[in-house]
């Protein structure tokens, strides 16, 4: 019986990536644009039409020599010393690289590997009153609270492996993933961070064994920059 978690890897893999809108502003209110290798533009594409282009497009992605995952465009690799998270390049950055201490900021959009794919959150969605899109900014490395990761472990190690600029795909497992309701990132909406914690916390659920298809997270995540302290 496959694994949800292997079911993730191989479904994800070949789905192509939701529309980046990146009207971004950061602290220092500086606008970042993403966009892909043509003929796919994701700033000035529909939803619809951008889910009818062919899944073969995401290996057209640039990645750079010095990428760690430029030996493995298009397909999963584990990043080192996450505990599991497996991560697909979706295109590769030309930043610095975030070490603890570090302030970054993100976008992400999450999904659960059940519930079809549900997506419980995107940045993207998270407009200030100008209308821009509000990355989710954390301190790298920033320690614990009640002896639980502030931020849940499988995101700061795939932010922890990419260049600002740069896009990444993750299946992050269970252990990587939520471990309290108090972990960020948090969704900003009540009735989707409830359906989100009920699914992963199911008591009846997990005790029949099915933690791994409750918790299994799928984010793709862009590095907007980083703050050196």
């Amino acid at each position: 019986m496959i694994s949800a978690f292997s079911a993730a890897l191989t479904t994800y893999q070949l789905s192509f990536p939701p529309p980046l809108q990146s009207q971004t502003r950061n602290r220092t209110r500086i606008r970042s644009h993403i966009q892909t290798v043509n003929p796919v533009n994701l700033l000035t594409t529909t939803r619809r039409s951008l889910l009818h282009h062919s899944a073969a497009a995401i290996l057209l992605f640039s990645l750079s020599g010095s990428d760690a995952f430029a030996e493995s465009a298009g397909k999963f690799v584990e990043i080192a010393g996450s505990g599991g998270v497996n991560a697909l390049v979706l295109r590769a950055g030309s930043g610095d690289t975030p070490k603890d201490g570090d302030e970054v900021a993100i976008h992400y959009y999450g999904r659960l590997a059940a519930k079809q794919g549900w997506r419980f959150d995107s940045t993207y969605d998270h407009k200030d009153e100008t209308g821009y899109s509000i990355p989710f900014v954390f301190t790298v490395g920033s320690g614990k609270f009640d002896n639980i990761l502030k931020v849940i472990p499988g995101i700061e190690a795939a932010v922890k492996s990419m260049k600002v600029g740069g896009i990444l795909r993750t299946v992050i497992p269970p252990s990587q993933g939520y471990q309290s309701t108090s972990q960020e990132p948090i969704p900003p909406n009540f009735f989707d961070r409830q359906r989100l914690f009920t699914t992963i916390f199911n008591p009846t659920r997990l005790a029949n064994g099915e933690g791994s298809t409750l918790g299994t997270l799928i984010f793709d995540i862009e590095l907007v920059s980083i703050r050196r302290s």
